[in-house]
């Protein structure tokens, strides 16, 4: 048993010197989502800031402009920060702040699925609901409604189109934009704020190193 342990011990502690590509991975995976949204935005400055600003239809938010540029700031330059790996726990704070108030501010009206769930006994819903969770619940019940409007939709599409062609790269669903995705990435970027870049593969290695020599 002490063999297995101390084998078991040295196995772990090799692998602690590749603890830096599970946080690169984070940063490949992370990286062009952030910079994508953010360049939509900058593409679509005005849309954007009338959206924010907007109490109507829109978030309602004080100076519009100005947080759109904040916004455009964390997502685009701070996706290029992700992917070489500068400045990495500052730009993570920013996403994870517009990660939240994406979640909770835009998102969490529609509820957790960001795709809706069709099928009760396979719906993550499920296991929260058993567990007691009442919201949960109501998604299990929404997802019989949605396989009943998902199934009328094929069917028209089946009846009137081409329905191999329609769904050749894929099959439909019903968009529930809930906070799913935006939850997800703010939780991604926590061993980022937490570690921070990672050894070998960032700039913020090598900017720790010249900077402990001076």
């Amino acid at each position: 048993m002490k063999k297995i342990i101390a084998l078991y011990q040295t196995f772990i502690n090799q692998l602690k010197r590749l603890d830096f590509i599970g946080l690169l991975a984070l940063r490949i995976y992370l990286a062009p989502i952030f910079i994508i949204a953010g360049l939509a935005k900058l593409n679509s400055f005005n849309d954007t800031a009338q959206w924010l600003g907007n109490s109507e239809w829109g978030l309602g938010l004080p100076f519009p402009a100005l947080m759109t540029a904040l916004v455009i700031l964390a997502e685009l330059v701070g996706g290029f920060a992700l992917l070489f790996g500068l400045l990495t726990r500052f730009f993570s704070i920013l996403l994870i702040i517009t990660m939240a108030v994406a979640g909770f501010a835009v998102h969490l009206k529609n509820g957790w699925f960001a795709i809706a769930s069709s099928d009760e006994a396979t719906s993550i819903a499920s296991f929260w609901a058993n567990v007691g969770f009442s919201s949960a619940q109501n998604s299990v019940t929404n997802a019989q409604e949605v396989a009943q409007r998902l199934d009328k939709a094929k069917e028209i599409l089946q009846t009137h189109g081409n329905y191999d062609w329609l769904t050749e790269y894929g099959n439909f669903v019903i968009l529930n934009n809930g906070m799913e995705f935006a939850i997800t990435y703010l939780i991604m970027l926590l061993p980022l704020l937490f570690y921070g870049a990672g050894n070998y593969v960032s700039l913020d290695y090598y900017l720790n190193k010249f900077l402990n020599k001076k």
